[in-house]
């Protein structure tokens, strides 16, 4: 409370505390005994529970304000008030007993799978993150992209964004990254030429995209391993493209704002010759992709060759190189130190040398995570390990390698980092752990009152069953509910709701979309959030560096960010931008060539400006363009059919014959045991030891008869692909979806990129002319 005593914790605080404790506690102390009576709460049970519902209201106002407080209020008054709502959402309501043994005594409110993953192996990455950045990452990194990036036009800008894409490696928060890297970049922006206002909003467009950067994600990126039922790994391949390109794109975005106002980059200290610099960036590109190449290769050599010992091997080579470069950045120390009245660029060779052991620390968790198949928590633990040894004989070691006599007192510095390191991340941690909780209580909402189902309908009716409206709906809702809640119980919230609706709706109407599809879209709102007026957290903290007004940074950051909402609309319908379907490099190459250039045409459409102001037409044509790129299928499919449906009398001969891996799509329809009318598309995958076509058909789980031309589905077998993809027994399978024999949709970028160069040479004659007259 604003009134509350600064110096000393008032006794009513103590109180709630140990209330709060002993509430959680409740259920541990007392297993043995709510197991026995599950579902027959006694009065002290029931007790218990409301006094820590009360709690967490409380515990979630003080930590992240009233918003999210509301919601779970509301939630926890419709789970009351069923009866009394409107017919559309009406539903029996729920005593307060049955209620409060829901939310507080099972798994499937407050302690349920949002809490869990939390506590489980979210503190281990916040942990990570901030032993990293009190190491000295943070300020490494900055540093490093300015001294690659800021003479360039914009430099500064331009830097800023790596830099926060880099910190977004680690840190996983957007206001975080504003604050440790907008302290530096956004001065430097505005003495290049860049107003307040887009200073800081270019900072928080960089740092909102921070969350999305692998392997360190927002904390809602960890809850998809549990919804989705995928790994870390898949969820990082799937995130991978998306967050390259839009920081690909920003970077571009802060060039034609640099371009249009004529900025320049900071001075350099040595201006090298044409050839040199060729000379550095043939040197960078090559050095990074054999590092890149012998971790890889080298790593999956070291466990192809040498099995379990590999990872006692790859330990002792990892020590060994840790020491060898903590001895190069010795040499280097001052180069590693923050100038925030930077005048001129570091140079990039000894900067880059001055803390290249913070990358090994990564190079453990990715490790940990794509060889040895840990689990994320694991994985977060042995990386969490190592930054430990870090901090406690990094400065040790230089200081044996500089030959100082301040060993013991480099010691103790390092020890303290180390304390600091474990308050910062136990702090940072607070805010995570009351969302999840608070969140996990409109979870256990949604599941006690079936307001999912309910959601079903009314999205249907209101989107007219249009998926592009059905999108549209949902991302207004991340971004309204974003405004007040935090990223993490944002997602929850939407995807809970959401989620199975889009699903289930696209099925519906032909499309199947990936369950990882739709929670990244929900993902990707939920964190563009943050600065979108007028709550957008991380533009007030960035506008408060920028000294700018806070309103017009978030509208102006989000102007930027832009190019990150049409990203979520284009992996749902084109799931390739996932690494979803991709068969061969060669593919994957032609994915990434034509998102990217979707993206930069995308920048140039928003901005008005390419290599002069644009045209209305222009920016039309560049949009069309867009739209080829990353969906060339729309215009495909106008020519040649997409998919043939085949008799469902043939599934037999069809699943026989498909690929190993290779998922049968088929038609369904028939009555749930609401009596509902149901008809969906589904794709049911069969076990790779299945032989002939009815063990591959017995393998989904399904059991058939043919009677005529119908085939009708006789039993569903429980557990099974058939039954996850909501299938009953007797549906009817209504014909076989395969993919027609025609020519590669890729076809489409030639004409497309003709178009583009056509375009490109009209804006270069005017800028030219322009140029000339002026």
């Amino acid at each position: 409370m604003k009134t509350s005593a600064r110096d000393r914790i008032p006794l009513i605080d103590w109180v709630l505390a140990l209330l709060g404790s002993f509430s959680a506690a409740y259920i541990y102390i007392f297993y043995t005994q709510l197991a026995g009576r599950s579902g027959a709460p006694t009065t002290p049970d029931i007790v218990i529970a409301v006094c820590g519902m009360l709690l967490l209201l409380e515990a979630t106002r003080r930590a992240l304000g009233p918003p999210l407080m509301v919601v779970a209020a509301v939630f926890l008054t419709y789970t009351f008030a069923g009866p009394h709502m409107p017919d559309v959402i009406a539903h029996k309501g729920a005593s307060l007993n049955k209620a409060m043994s829901h939310l507080w005594l099972t798994t499937e409110g407050v302690f349920g799978v949002a809490l869990g993953v939390s506590t489980s192996f979210v503190f281990l990455f916040v942990l990570f993150g901030a032993m990293l950045e009190r190491a000295g990452a943070g300020a490494y990194f900055i540093k490093v992209a300015f001294s690659l990036l800021g003479h360039m036009r914009g430099g500064p800008a331009k830097a800023a964004v790596v830099a926060s894409g880099l910190s977004g490696l680690v840190s996983g928060s957007s206001i975080a990254n504003v604050v440790t890297t907008g302290t530096f970049t956004i001065p430097l922006m505005k003495r290049v030429g860049f107003p307040g206002t887009k200073a800081g909003a270019v900072e928080v467009a960089a740092s909102t995209n921070g969350q999305l950067t692998p392997p360190i994600m927002g904390a809602a990126a960890f809850l998809m391993v549990e919804y989705v039922g995928i790994s870390y790994v898949e969820v990082i391949k799937a995130a991978l493209l998306p967050a390259l390109i839009s920081y690909v794109a920003l970077i571009y975005i802060v060039h034609l704002e640099a371009c249009k106002a004529g900025m320049q980059g900071l001075p350099r200290r040595h201006n090298p010759t044409l050839l040199q610099s060729m000379l550095s960036f043939t040197g960078t590109i090559l050095g990074l992709c054999i590092i890149s190449a012998a971790v890889y290769y080298g790593i999956g050599w070291t466990k192809d060759v040498f099995g379990a010992a590999a990872t006692p091997i790859v330990a002792v080579a990892l020590l060994l190189a840790y020491v060898a470069l903590v001895r190069i950045s010795s040499k280097f120390r001052h180069h590693a130190e923050m100038d925030p009245d930077l005048n001129e660029i570091p140079e990039p060779g000894p900067t880059v040398k001055s803390g290249l052991h913070f990358l090994l620390p990564i190079v453990v968790l990715v490790w940990c995570l794509t060889v040895e198949r840990f689990s994320p928590g694991l994985s977060a633990f042995w990386a969490t390990v190592f930054m430990i040894f870090i901090l406690l004989t990094q400065k040790p070691l230089m200081a044996i390698f500089a030959k100082e006599d301040t060993l013991v007192e480099s010691f103790k510095e390092g020890v303290t980092d180390l304390l600091e390191a474990l308050v910062s991340g136990a702090r940072n941690m607070i805010g995570i752990g009351v969302a999840t909780a608070a969140a996990g209580t409109v979870v256990g909402v949604v599941t006690l009152t079936g307001i999912g189902l309910v959601m079903t309908d009314f999205v249907e009716f209101i989107s007219g069953g249009n998926i592009i409206l059905m999108l549209l709906f949902t991302a207004i809702i991340s971004l309204v509910l974003g405004m007040g809640l935090p990223t993490t119980a944002n997602y929850i919230v939407v995807s809970t709701l959401m989620a199975p609706v889009i699903v289930t709706l696209g099925a519906a109407h032909g499309l199947i979309i990936p369950l990882i599809a739709v929670h990244l879209f929900v993902f990707y709102f939920g964190i563009l959030a943050d600065d979108t007026p007028p709550v957008g957290l991380a533009a007030f903290a960035a506008a408060a560096i920028a000294k700018s007004d806070p309103i017009r940074t978030g509208i102006q950051g989000f102007t930027y960010d832009i190019r990150t909402a049409i990203l979520p609309f284009m992996f749902v319908f084109n799931t390739q931008l996932l690494m979803i379907g991709i068969d061969s490099w060669w593919h994957l190459f032609l994915t990434v060539i034509s998102a990217t250039i979707a993206m930069l045409l995308f920048s140039a459409a928003t901005q008005g400006w390419w290599f002069t102001r644009n045209k209305w037409w222009e920016t039309i044509a560049l949009l069309v363009l867009v739209f080829s790129f990353f969906r060339p299928g729309f215009w495909w499919d106008m020519i040649y059919p997409a998919k043939l449906e085949v008799p469902a009398t043939q599934i037999s001969e069809v699943v026989e014959q498909l690929p190993i891996g290779t998922p049968i799509e088929l038609r369904v329809e028939g009555e749930n045991l609401e009596g509902k009318f149901i008809s969906k598309t589904v794709r049911l995958p069969f076990e790779e030891e299945a032989s002939g076509g009815e063990e591959r058909i017995s393998s989904m789980g399904l059991m058939l008869s043919q009677a005529e031309n119908k085939v009708t589905v006789d039993m569903v077998e429980f557990g099974s692909p058939a039954e996850s993809a909501g299938i009953d027994f007797d549906w009817e399978i209504k014909h076989i979806i395969q993919p027609a024999d025609r020519p590669m949709k890729e076809w489409v970028f030639v004409p497309a990129l003709l178009l583009v160069v056509l375009l490109g040479l009209n804006q270069r004659r005017r800028a030219l002319k322009g140029a000339i007259s002026g």
